[in-house]
């Protein structure tokens, strides 16, 4: 047996090489290529569109509302300071409203950090959530102290509420701001693998094509048919079938591409700004002293909001009046303290109806949610459409592609049995 398989092997290379030159190899070889590379096509075609509509339900159940949540912590946390600073300025016993707004910051922050904590997969996530567990209850107990010393009218309560928005501002929201970049730095790649050009399943469909034209030149020579009714079926169902990939790729672009993230990413960003301005302008009246540092700080900050609310709102609109009447008040506020009128510029401050700050920075602050709220349903329903384009096209493909191989093989077996 041994001695027999190389030549066994041998006269089987050689039957091959005398086949494939005689006309019904080569009719046989060109047909059984092509059937092959159509049903290749057929395979990586519907594999690439079902990973995009994987990607689909992927966004909508679990990158999208990650990133939300991310938004949410920072949001939420930057509340959470913002009405810690408002209640110490109260004096005493602050308000219930102010108490209550507050406690719905933490609990807020609560509930999307233990969001967030279940859908982090990567060390970096975790290690930037873990720190944030550890530190909000460091946090927390800084502004009870302050609150407790406020009450009793020890001056000392001042010190930890500084020292509790610093660790705010210089790790808590740091690392929030972090998180929420990771999370919708994932979102934007989920949402580009939808809208992208699958360049395999494009590739081998021309490859296709290419082959059908260099195939039926093959035949044509071996033949003399000039037509080969079954490739040319199989190049128009594979032109079908890119052409619907192409256009469901348009589609389903067209859907994604419509703003609709980055106009969710800047009205949390302009929220979080309006929450640091807030923030700030507390701090002046708390810490009475110079304030031409901390109103530089709000400057450049107001500044900012007031550029991203020019592009994310009309000039009518009730955030962008909330934010003038905000502003407004908050000139009274520091020409009350620049004159020594320290109790007018708190009252100014805190005054939660007509034209007090507090009043219009929750009118901007309502506007603002209220507007990212619909945004966020926007980006939603554009990857639903992204999605709608896409469901028949894995099943599409597939059964023009295999169509295609069918039809190959229909068209060459009547000139390969002329030669039986």
């Amino acid at each position: 047996m041994r001695s027999r398989l190389p030549a066994t092997i041998r006269n089987a290379a050689e039957w091959t090489r005398r086949l494939a030159r005689t006309a019904p190899g080569v009719i046989a070889a060109v047909g059984a290529a092509l059937a092959v590379l159509a049903l290749i096509g057929a395979g990586v075609s519907a594999n690439q569109q079902s990973a995009k509509l994987s990607r689909h339900d992927t966004v909508l159940a679990h990158t999208e509302p990650l990133a939300n949540a991310a938004q949410r912590l920072y949001v939420a946390l930057s509340t959470a300071d913002a009405a810690a600073s408002t209640a110490y300025l109260s004096g005493g016993i602050e308000s219930s409203e102010v108490r209550t707004r507050y406690e719905n910051a933490l609990t807020d922050a609560a509930a999307a950090l233990a969001e967030a904590t279940t859908g982090a997969s990567d060390n970096e996530t975790r290690t930037i959530l873990g720190k944030i567990a550890a530190e909000l209850p460091s946090y927390t107990g800084y502004v009870e102290a302050a609150r407790a010393n406020n009450r009793q009218g020890l001056p000392v309560g001042s010190a930890y509420l500084r020292q509790a928005s610093a660790l705010m501002q210089g790790s808590l929201l740091k690392n929030a701001a972090e998180l929420e970049g990771i999370r919708l730095d994932q979102l934007h790649r989920d949402q580009r693998a939808i809208t992208g050009l699958p360049l395999w399943s494009v590739g081998v469909l021309v490859l296709l094509l290419a082959a059908c034209g260099y195939g039926s030149w093959l035949l044509v020579a071996r033949t003399n048919r000039w037509i080969n009714p079954g490739v040319v079926t199989a190049a128009g169902l594979t032109v079908v079938a890119l052409l619907w990939i192409l256009a469901t790729t348009i589609a389903a672009s067209a859907s994604i591409d419509t703003g609709a993230t980055a106009r969710f990413e800047k009205l949390a960003q302009a929220r979080i700004l309006a929450q640091q301005a807030r923030t700030e302008e507390t701090l002046q009246l708390i810490t009475r002293s110079d304030i031409s540092a901390s109103e530089q700080r709000f400057a450049q900050g107001s500044d900012k909001l007031r550029s991203d609310l020019s592009d994310l709102v009309s000039a009518d609109s009730p955030a962008s009046k909330a934010f003038s009447g905000w502003q407004d008040g908050h000139r009274k506020e520091v020409a009350a303290f620049l004159s020594n009128n320290y109790r007018g510029a708190v009252d100014q401050s805190l005054e939660a109806d007509g034209t007090g700050s507090a009043a219009q920075f929750a009118a901007l602050d309502t506007a603002l949610n209220t507007e990212l709220e619909r945004t966020r349903q926007e980006v939603r329903d554009d990857v639903n459409t992204a999605g709608n384009a896409l469901t028949l096209s894995p099943w599409g493909t597939l059964a023009l592609l295999v169509a295609a191989a069918g039809a190959i093989v229909v068209g060459v077996w009547p000139r390969l049995k002329e030669f039986l």
